[in-house]
């Protein structure tokens, strides 16, 4: 009879918790977001799979000693993952569009009010009993309106790293969820006018350009804001091995093995932190609630850029586009040009779009880059 006791105590279902319960159909969801309604599932296949795994009672994978917990301690919490990513987003991305129409630079800019709005909405939190974040707790929240996941990780890290996992989360639950959250936004602070907006087909870019772009980007940075080095440092390295054109193999590698293996192991690190006990207090959802604040605000002040830089050129810019100065990339840009089809079917916006996009992935940067050196100095 103890025998079978003991048999029963050591399964799972004896040791499930609500917590966890609640937590393995969160886990579920994700996994049906990603393969039901295509949201991201780059993003919500491995992080709704490690969400699985680490509520699996009594298992133990994503605590300190297990498989899910060790890639978190080794790749998250030294910001090796986000400088990886960066340089993988770097070797991907063409800032073509960015070069060729350099006042997109405002739109990025503009969306990263978010991230100082919501720094000040931290802060005020701790009216509320059960709250108590520190200034750099508050910094390092606040960078999850710039909607970039790696980037938010590499700030908490240095600021805030007791509340580095739920602030990963909501970086990239936030992305993942663009779709869903970007639109209404868009068209609440836009007339059908303005969506219908068609733009001039953007400039040719030469050669030279792009390959002087990443070190004219790195200069200002290293002259201007040490702090943001990292980031924008492996961004732009990652941008050269693309647009030298002698290292195709090193740029290959970069867009390819490197950063599916990092994502991979991201997502599961991620996950990780989305056990029962973790995720379900008042901080961690205050944490994702001021999140999509700040995503909202981000993506708010975008559009209200853009409809500024509308106005001043006479009814060239369309509004839509300044949605993604936020620096999910591509995603925003898609859903720009998938908000302007529905408008006028002959309205594709995405080239227009990536120019703020990458943009918001460079302003990103910028912004965790002076907070880190205000909060830390």
């Amino acid at each position: 009879m103890d025998a079978l006791l003991t048999l029963w105590q050591s399964t799972g279902i004896a040791n499930l918790t609500w917590r966890e319960g609640i937590m393995l159909l969160v886990g579920c969801g994700l996994i049906y977001l990603a393969i039901a309604k295509r949201f991201e599932p780059l993003l919500l296949v491995p992080i709704g799979f490690g969400t699985l795994l680490s509520n699996i009672p009594v298992a133990g994978i994503g605590g300190p000693d297990g498989m899910i917990g060790m890639i978190y301690a080794i790749g998250v919490e030294t910001g090796i993952f986000p400088l990886l990513i960066f340089l993988g987003i770097g070797a991907m991305t063409d800032f073509g569009a960015l070069i060729a129409r350099p006042s997109t630079l405002l739109l990025g800019a503009a969306a990263q009010f978010g991230i100082f709005a919501t720094l000040i909405g931290a802060l005020a939190l701790n009216l509320l009993p059960g709250f108590q974040f520190s200034l750099a707790d508050a910094a390092a929240i606040g960078i999850i309106g710039g909607a970039d996941g790696p980037t938010a990780i590499f700030l908490a890290s240095r600021l805030a790293p007791d509340l580095l996992g739920a602030i990963a989360v909501a970086a990239y639950s936030y992305m993942a969820l663009v779709p869903i959250i970007q639109p209404p936004i868009m068209r609440a602070l836009t007339t059908p006018a303005e969506r219908a907006i068609v733009m001039e087909q953007l400039r040719p870019v030469t050669r030279l350009e792009r390959i002087l772009f990443p070190f004219m980007v790195l200069l200002l940075c290293a002259l201007l804001l040490p702090s943001a080095a990292p980031l924008i440092g492996m961004l732009t390295f990652g941008n050269l091995l693309r647009e030298s054109g002698v290292v195709d193999r090193l740029s290959r590698a970069a867009q390819n093995e490197i950063i599916n293996v990092v994502t991979i192991l991201l997502g599961l690190a991620i996950g990780s932190k989305l056990s029962g006990e973790l995720f379900l207090t008042p901080q961690t959802l205050g944490i994702l609630l001021l999140g999509a604040i700040a995503f909202s605000i981000g993506t708010a002040s975008g559009v209200l850029m853009g409809k500024i830089m509308c106005w001043v050129t006479g009814g060239k810019v369309n509004p839509l586009i300044g949605a993604a100065g936020v620096s999910a990339v591509p995603m925003s840009a898609r859903v720009v040009n998938k908000v302007g089809l529905e408008a006028n079917h002959h309205n594709f916006l995405l080239m227009h779009a990536m120019g703020p996009n990458v943009a918001g992935v460079i302003g990103s940067a910028v912004a965790a880059g002076v907070l880190l050196a205000l909060v830390s100095g």
